[in-house]
């Protein structure tokens, strides 16, 4: 094994997606800035989404209504200073995506060209701006692109962060500053060093931690379980958010079908065609996403039905391959035509609302930490996540941690050394199996226990089976050396304790947290904070 392999850089931004670049972008000109991909650039999260980004662009909406829209979405539990400036910034962050080449569609309107908005579940207004349904590839792609071309910016694909490394944890005197992480090279499989003067988490969020979802495989809750254990706070764990459409097939599974289709027309149907949302909601199939996942929950639990389906098939077929292009072709491919049957669909888990504390300017309980993107909580989501408010967190509180980072560089210094990964004290592992077993164990049980309709022996039981986990999964990381595997489910396993956790202390249901013991909601709410021990 290669040991001694030291990177050092201005700023360090693990994850690439568009919380990321965006980042790293607008810091390049300053200084030097690294990120790290756990897998190719493109990997993540960003590169999936389908739907768009939500801002004020119409002229008879509102940032107000933008705000309140959210409010309402996150069920009574947004920080209205996050969401008021989220909204206030959300042009702006566009506009700056526009001047870097992303192309969104247009439309003539009296002659003249103008964005084409689209409308999705929660929102009051068409203000969705969109790259047909693909609007995650084109945004990735072209910050990659400015990346790649940039002399300021080195690109580190296939790399795992392991941990964040600290002055406390270096026995250093003074307030607890991050200077670096250690950081796992897949490829030539040795554990590498990089000293930063800032370290940014841009990793996503944690939906691995359950046995069907939506997101690719890099999801696994790294950045959470890092602050975690590095001594930041965490909050609103509880609230996975579980996207309705999830395309029910076996050589399909992650395929999400986006809210934009039900904003242009889709109905969700019962197996024998008949409606099903009028009878859940007065919003019906624009209801938010936790009502609509809740109400196919519901569905298929009370006709024993594999899955319900989404059908826009009633739309003109031209105007349906137009706007929704990827979702034709990937069903088309499965043998589903959509513009002339309905599409079977089931909820995956999809995006955690939850994360690391952080203020408005991304910043962390560490100094020199920011989380930004899934991975943070801002306040911006509450309860439940409004649709295309994602890309847009990411875009608008990367850009404000850039400023805050720039605002710092010339008072920060770069620490001289850090001590070189040891892993004198273990060994190549012969029972990969035991890894297999327990990532599956995992999943299965929190998608069972901790799902869409909890109770509290189901978080019960499934705290019990997670201190099982923990400690043998701790007693396997310290004897044997890393993977890929082990790492994730080291990860996962800090995150499925977080969110029951959480779960456990929220005495009510609201918003993407349903229990069947606590139905009503507490006339006051407020945030679940847990904070690491000392």
């Amino acid at each position: 094994m290669k040991a001694g392999i030291e990177h050092s850089t201005d700023v360090l931004v693990i994850g690439s997606g568009a919380a990321g670049l965006t980042l790293a972008l607008k810091l390049a000109k300053q200084c030097r800035v690294t990120v790290v991909a756990k897998g190719n650039l493109a990997e993540g999260s960003t590169y999936y989404a389908q739907g768009g980004i939500a801002a004020v662009f119409d002229e008879d909406d509102t940032v107000e209504s933008h705000v309140e829209d959210t409010l309402i979405a996150g069920a009574g539990l947004c920080d209205r200073q996050a969401v008021q400036f989220t909204a206030q910034e959300a042009r702006a962050a566009l506009e700056w995506l526009i001047r870097k080449g992303v192309d969104f569609d247009e439309e003539e309107h009296d002659g003249e060209s103008r964005y084409h908005l689209t409308r999705e579940g929660g929102h009051s207004h068409r203000r969705i701006l969109h790259a047909a349904d693909a609007t995650g590839k084109e945004v990735q792609l072209t910050l990659e692109e400015q990346a790649h071309r940039h002399p300021n910016i080195a690109l580190l694909e296939r790399y795992n962060a392991v941990d964040l490394i600290t002055t406390t944890k270096l026995g250093l005197a003074g307030d607890k500053r991050v200077v670096g992480a250690y950081v796992w090279n897949r490829s030539q499989e040795h554990v590498e060093t990089i000293r930063a003067r800032f370290v940014v988490l841009a990793t996503g969020g944690a939906s691995k931690v359950y046995q069907y979802t939506s997101n690719p495989d890099v999801a696994s809750g790294d950045g959470i379980a890092m602050a975690w254990r590095a001594g930041c706070r965490v909050a609103n764990m509880e609230f996975n958010q579980f996207h309705p459409t999830c395309l029910y097939h076996t050589e399909a599974r992650n395929f999400l079908l986006t809210e934009a289709l039900r904003g242009e027309g889709a109905l969700l149907k019962r197996p024998d065609g008949s409606r099903f949302m009028p009878d859940f909601d007065p919003r019906e199939e624009l209801a938010p996403r936790d009502v609509v996942a809740r109400a196919i929950d519901f569905e298929m639990k009370r006709l024993g039905a594999d899955c319900m389906f989404l059908d826009i098939s009633h739309k003109d077929p031209a105007f349906v391959t137009k706007h929704f292009p990827t979702i034709y072709q990937r069903c088309l491919d499965l043998g589903i035509d959509i513009t002339r049957q309905p599409i079977p669909v089931v909820p995956a888990a999809h995006y955690t609302c939850g994360g690391v504390m952080t203020d408005l300017d991304g910043k962390t309980d560490i100094d020199g930490l920011y989380a930004v993107g899934e991975v943070a909580y801002t306040g911006l989501h509450g309860a439940n996540r409004m649709a295309s408010n994602s890309l847009l967190e990411c875009l608008v509180f990367a850009r404000a941690a850039a400023r805050s980072i720039f605002a710092q560089l010339d008072s920060t210094e770069l620490l001289d050394t850090i001590p070189d990964w040891d892993e004198s004290q273990v060994t190549d592992s012969d029972e990969h199996v035991v890894i297999a077993h327990n990532w599956h164990e995992l999943r299965l049980f929190m998608w069972d226990y901790v799902g869409i309709v909890r109770t509290d022996k189901r978080l019960q039981r499934a705290l019990r089976r997670v201190e099982m986990l923990k400690t043998e999964i701790h007693d396997y990381y310290s004897d044997f050396k890393i993977s890929n595997d082990l790492l994730e489910l080291r990860n996962l396993v800090q995150i499925a304790e977080l969110i029951i956790r959480c779960a456990m202390s929220r005495k009510e249901s609201r918003g993407l947290h349903y229990t069947l013991d606590y139905p009503e909601q507490q006339p006051e709410p407020t945030p679940s904070i847990l904070t690491p021990d000392p």
